[in-house]
């Protein structure tokens, strides 16, 4: 249900004026006086509790005591009788006297025995054993005791608890101090009697203080609900001015921040609105841009492929450039019959069957590189495995690892699973290893190796020979790079290869390099080696198959 401002602000502060009074008025006549009798009583019962501990860590049982003729012969008894030392009953006065001190009470601990019968009466003959009192009377009579006394002359005796076996809570009238006293009377366990008492005048005093501080709590809480009033309606204002903000930096083109509708107020209603219009708003912009990025991203694409177009012609025309001479220059010596012997012809006719086979193959490269940096055809990416692809390869190229007297170590016995395009892994496998038949020397030891590591499987082609300057490593992926050019012209290489596995290696999203070793080089690729079909990089696609 929607409510006004006005309406909240008002609720607000009658409710909490409202609370501030109920509890003063709660806790002032309800409350207060009851919780201190209650805790004074329970400062009795813990003073009785207590003295009837000490009486027991002691041993003052009631067949110990027996013959004990008042406090005078309580200290010949303490030194000859092997219970407790003198000290020990000195201590135990102490521990009283501090707790009637702390507790603000009166004690009075003495001792019925020797009953008489005078004029058909029963008389007892008392003894005080402890008073905190203070008086001088005589431990015999302990009628001269104030708190005895006060007690058995009252005869306005309200029971405040229900009497226990042990002990009885009374509110007993003193006319003597014109005040009211809780008195606690009771038996420890020796038999020994205990009177303990406090003034209920205390009490009173104690609420007296307790009212002037629920004043200030009152006070107090109407200053804390006046700062709350104050908070609230800054609260309200915040959301106001955060509305504000947020119509500005809509005003510039600025839809990250939204308002957080918590209320269904008009605020609430007005801030829902804005973030509807903020979204509607940045759900727009945000085709524009994308359509603006498509555009911009077509037209980079146009002038990088123009960018590549020039460079693969000037590429192209350039390693053509040497093939087509020799051909020209062989076919004219044929034409002329430079020689006429048919063996020099033969050769003739090998150099132009060679440099045309090498032109054919520099040109079949070209294209597959540029199918697969333009993206010209969808990755086709299958579940395949990779060490009986490449047992394969290696098998077919035996007799090319013959002639170069190369030696050949791959051990992997157990199927490695991999996701890719069978066939451009395949071709860049292939590239790793002619370019280790090309450059092996040495020992002549050219080594295969698969490794899974987790989700993703390394493979890579060691062959022994003379290490790659550092100055080149980085550039052997560039189009047409040659480290020693005439060595690549004696085995007939284009400086294609490394850009074809990198090109391949890119359009997979994995990872690929180079490494020097001690003895040799060391060509590498990873692929996912995961049981899922892999995530491609942006912009590529792929028709995912699975193969067994």
């Amino acid at each position: 249900m929607n409510k006004s401002l006005r309406v909240k602000l008002s609720a607000t502060l009658m409710a909490t004026v409202l609370v501030t009074m109920i509890i003063s008025i709660v806790v002032n006549n309800f409350f207060l006086v009851d919780y201190y009798i209650s805790g004074k009583q329970k400062a009795l019962i813990g003073a009785y509790n207590k003295i009837n501990q000490m009486y027991n860590t002691f041993g003052v049982s009631e067949q110990a005591r027996d013959g004990i003729d008042g406090k005078n012969d309580i200290y010949q008894w303490f030194n000859s009788e092997d219970i407790f030392s003198l000290s020990d009953f000195l201590d135990m006065e102490l521990s009283m006297e501090q707790l009637s001190q702390n507790n603000n009470m009166g004690i009075l601990l003495y001792r019925i025995e020797n009953k008489r019968i005078i004029n058909q009466q029963a008389v007892y003959d008392m003894q005080v054993l402890f008073s905190s009192s203070g008086s001088n009377a005589s431990s015999e009579d302990v009628e001269s005791f104030a708190i005895y006394r006060d007690y058995i002359q009252s005869e306005d005796r309200t029971e405040v608890s229900s009497e226990t076996d042990r002990y009885a809570l009374q509110k007993v009238y003193v006319k003597r101090m014109d005040s009211y006293y809780i008195y606690l009377i009771g038996t420890i366990d020796n038999g020994d009697r205990i009177m303990l008492r406090a003034s209920v005048e205390s009490i009173e005093e104690s609420a007296q203080i307790s009212n002037q501080f629920f004043i200030y709590v009152t006070m107090c809480v109407c200053g804390i609900s006046f700062l709350a009033m104050l908070f609230i309606s800054k609260r309200f204002t915040e959301k106001i001015l955060a509305l504000a903000k947020i119509a500005q930096k809509m005003s510039h083109l600025d839809f990250a921040q939204k308002y957080p509708v918590e209320t269904e107020d008009e605020i609430g209603v007005l801030g829902e609105s804005i973030n509807t219009l903020s979204e509607t708003l940045e759900k727009t912009l945000g085709e524009l841009k994308s359509a603006n990025v498509q555009l911009k991203r077509e037209l980079e694409q146009k002038v990088q492929i123009d960018e590549m177009r020039k460079e693969f012609l000037s590429n192209v025309s350039h390693e053509l450039k040497t093939p087509i001479a020799l051909i020209q220059g062989y076919a004219e010596g044929l034409q002329e019959n430079i020689n006429d012997d048919a063996e020099s012809r033969d050769f003739y006719c090998e150099v132009i069957m060679d440099e045309a086979a090498k032109m054919n193959g520099l040109v079949k490269k070209l294209l597959d590189l540029n199918q697969i940096e333009f993206g010209t055809e969808t990755l086709t990416m299958e579940h395949f495995d990779i060490v009986s692809t490449i047992d394969n390869i290696l098998s077919n190229a035996e007799i090319l690892f013959r002639q170069k007297e190369a030696t050949l170590k791959f051990d992997a016995d157990a199927p490695v699973y991999v996701w890719g395009d069978v066939y451009l892994i395949e071709e860049a496998f292939t590239n790793y290893m002619s370019n280790a038949l090309n450059h092996v020397d040495g020992e002549r030891l050219i080594e295969v190796n698969v490794a899974k590591e987790g989700d993703t499987a390394r493979i890579s082609v060691f062959n022994t020979g003379v290490p790659i300057p550092e100055e080149d490593i980085e550039q052997i992926w560039v189009k047409f790079y040659k480290v020693d050019k005439a060595r690549t012209r004696e085995y007939g290489g284009s400086g294609v290869g490394l850009s074809i596995v990198k090109a391949t290696m890119e359009r997979h999203g994995q990872s690929y390099g180079v490494k020097n070793r001690e003895n040799g080089v060391e060509f590498w690729f990873t692929l996912d080696a995961s049981n899922e079909v892999p995530e491609l990089p942006e912009n590529v696609e792929s028709d995912a198959g699975e193969k067994s």
